[in-house]
């Protein structure tokens, strides 16, 4: 069921090759004890799909749950959800970095990034306009090619008139 809440998914497709490696040597090991090779394939994709739903659910949880509230129009809880996904991935940025092998995730942006860009829009969403626009400048300053920050960074300027160039 659609929210009609903007969600935008940016994917890395050079990502998504380690990924297609893990099965395929997963299948090439299985493929040794079990016969016929389509059977072990079929078994290493399904390593494959339960290692991506747990550590997609276990690890980014604080993101999920700042989804789910954002979902559901609870904005200023999904700001304290982003900022403990933040403060989490900010910690352990190894995770991060390399979250398409961890992971598994496809995702061109960083939880990071994700996380300081959701915080700002839920403030734009619970109408603290000069507040989001602090935020979408802190982006910026992490993440200077943020396009996503710079859009919406000129969108509010342009809405609340704040000329201030940062």
């Amino acid at each position: 069921m659609a929210s009609g809440r903007p969600v935008v998914r940016q994917v890395a497709w050079l990502s998504l090759i380690p990924q297609l490696i893990f099965i395929a040597i997963a299948a090439l090991i299985l493929g040794i004890f079990i016969k016929p090779f389509t059977d072990a394939l079929q078994i290493a994709l399904i390593i494959y799909m339960i290692a991506f739903v747990l550590l997609r659910n276990l690890v980014p949880r604080n993101h999920r749950k700042g989804m789910r509230y954002f979902r559901s129009g609870n904005y200023a809880q999904a700001i304290d959800e982003y900022q403990k996904s933040y403060a989490f991935f900010t910690k352990y940025a190894w995770i991060d970095k390399y979250r398409f092998l961890v992971l598994l995730s496809s995702s061109r942006i960083s939880y990071t990034e994700m996380a300081l860009l959701n915080i700002a829009y839920c403030h734009a969403q619970l109408g603290n306009g000069p507040k989001a626009i602090k935020c979408y400048e802190a982006v910026l300053r992490e993440f200077p090619d943020s396009q996503m920050a710079q859009s919406a960074l000129q969108m509010l300027r342009s809405v609340f008139n704040d000329d201030s160039e940062h």
